[in-house]
């Protein structure tokens, strides 16, 4: 690919009986770019919501057969549509009338007659709460796949340098099988609160820290931020993961699990590996291209003892400002100075 990723339009269901009324309002959803779908009633909503599921719900509340309260009480009993952003329309504008909206999990009122262009505004707002909650870790509140996505692609659209960091946890699969995935959650928001305070160290421009899942996670920062983020991440995840042991493990450095076969088996403590895809002498043109280096690197990383920092060197940087790379720990280990990489505490 040679450009951005695509983006399809999100799609609006407009539910109200007056015919004239739901043609404007898809009208002019339409014409700010967002697809449109109509239903009648409560059933033909339902209908509708079941064959395709809209990103949003725009709905009357007086509906026939099944009323707008009605409607949105089965939406959030629903598990499928329980997050479903609904905004209700009415004639009546009593507080009573738009709490009981409210209460029965409407996310916006809106009060006839309207401005069609502040009917457009509170969906976008809508769909953009909706995007900011569904793209959030539960469990680091840091941003998730989508927004990580979207910043990969900003930085490689951009032109400007970057430095992609994927980062996760060496020996978390013994940590969950000797503790539990509860205490696992622990060194998982261990690492998050590092990662996060590692980024706020460095200083400007401030790295974008994202959370992919599980005990991986994502580095975006300025290529010359990126050894002392990781520096300081490795540092304090090393004593906070040791704290989180149980301290007889902590004090004879390894946790004793087991393997599938039931038989025991020792691990060493928590460390990080990270893998590093550099963007000054290799071009990206798919933040894909970007992610699939950084993954690999990772593997190679994992390939190491303890907490390591692979980079990619698989580029010609004979032409780069080295001077401000020396200052940050890098070191060549080969006279061949194409084959840089960064020296980890």
């Amino acid at each position: 690919m040679t450009g951005p990723l695509d983006t399809p339009s999100e799609l609006v269901l407009v539910v109200d009986p007056d015919s004239e009324l739901t043609e404007y309002l898809a009208g002019q959803l339409r014409d700010n770019g967002f697809e449109t779908s109509i239903a009648r009633d409560g059933y033909q909503a339902l209908a509708q919501i079941s064959r395709r599921r809209p990103d949003l719900v725009l709905m009357e509340v007086d509906l026939p057969l099944i009323d707008g309260l009605e409607l949105t009480r089965q939406l959030r009993g629903d598990p499928m549509t329980a997050s479903l952003p609904v905004i209700m329309v009415t004639s009546k504008g009593l507080s009573a009338d738009r709490i009981a909206g409210l209460t029965v999990g409407a996310d916006d009122y809106v009060v006839k007659p309207f401005d069609a262009a502040e009917v457009v505004a509170r969906v976008r707002s809508a769909l953009r709460r909706h995007r900011e909650i569904r793209e959030v870790s539960p469990l680091t509140g840091l941003p998730g796949n989508a927004r990580i996505l979207a910043e990969i692609a900003e930085w490689v659209y951009s032109g400007e340098p970057f430095a992609l960091g994927y980062v996760d946890i060496n020996q978390f699969k013994s940590v969950n099988d000797a503790y539990g995935f509860v205490r696992g959650d622990e060194f998982i928001q261990a690492l998050a609160g590092s990662l996060h305070r590692a980024a706020l160290a460095a200083g400007p421009p401030h790295a974008f820290i994202g959370h992919v899942g599980g005990d991986d996670f994502i580095i975006m920062c300025d290529p010359l931020l990126v050894a002392p983020i990781t520096r300081h991440a490795i540092a304090e995840f090393e004593t906070r993961a040791a704290a989180l042991c149980d301290p007889h493990d902590a004090e004879r450095g390894y946790i004793e699990s087991h393997d599938r076969q039931g038989r025991p088996i020792q691990a060493k403590l928590p460390t990080l590996s990270i893998g590093v895809a550099l963007s000054q002498q290799r071009h990206f043109t798919d933040p894909r291209e970007a992610v699939a280096v950084a993954t690999e690197m990772k593997s190679v990383a994992k390939s190491h003892p303890g907490s390591h920092v692979a980079y990619d060197r698989r580029y010609d940087i004979r032409t780069a400002d080295l001077s401000e790379l020396a200052n940050l720990g890098y070191v060549s280990d080969t006279p061949n100075p194409a084959a840089w990489r960064p020296r980890v505490a």
